[in-house]
């Protein structure tokens, strides 16, 4: 298994943008199945983002289509989520999830590998 650690989230106004990252360590990053979701309070985590493991397939939730990009750097080990035009909604503590074999990559229960999250604040 691969361990992973997000990093960027903070507090921005909304319309501003963020890239969060995804450190991941142990062997063969680039073999798997990457993907963001995220957690408000109250709320069960959701669906964000997600991209195959050479980056050729990326799929988004029709909430964040056209604002959010995930893209991967498999010589860095990394996974990055480019966020623009936030908006106050998007607020949440993002998670970066890893996975080896194939699933629905759009369900949490399919990943293996879990970050420990990094919040994300959009104030109005």
């Amino acid at each position: 298994q691969v361990q992973l650690v997000e990093s960027g989230g903070g507090l921005v106004q909304a319309g501003a943008s963020l890239r969060l990252s995804c450190a991941a360590s142990g062997r063969f990053f680039s073999r798997y199945h990457m993907a963001w979701f995220r957690q408000a309070p109250g709320k069960e985590r959701e669906f964000v983002a997600t991209i195959g493991s050479n980056g050729g397939s990326t799929y988004y939730a029709d909430s964040v289509k056209g604002r959010f990009t995930i893209s991967r750097d498999n010589a860095k080990n990394t996974v990055y989520l480019q966020m623009n035009n936030l908006k106050p909604e998007d607020t949440a503590v993002y998670y970066c999830a890893a996975q080896y074999y194939t699933g629905d990559y759009t369900q949490a229960n399919a990943f293996s590998s879990w970050g420990q999250g990094t919040q994300v604040t959009v104030s109005s």
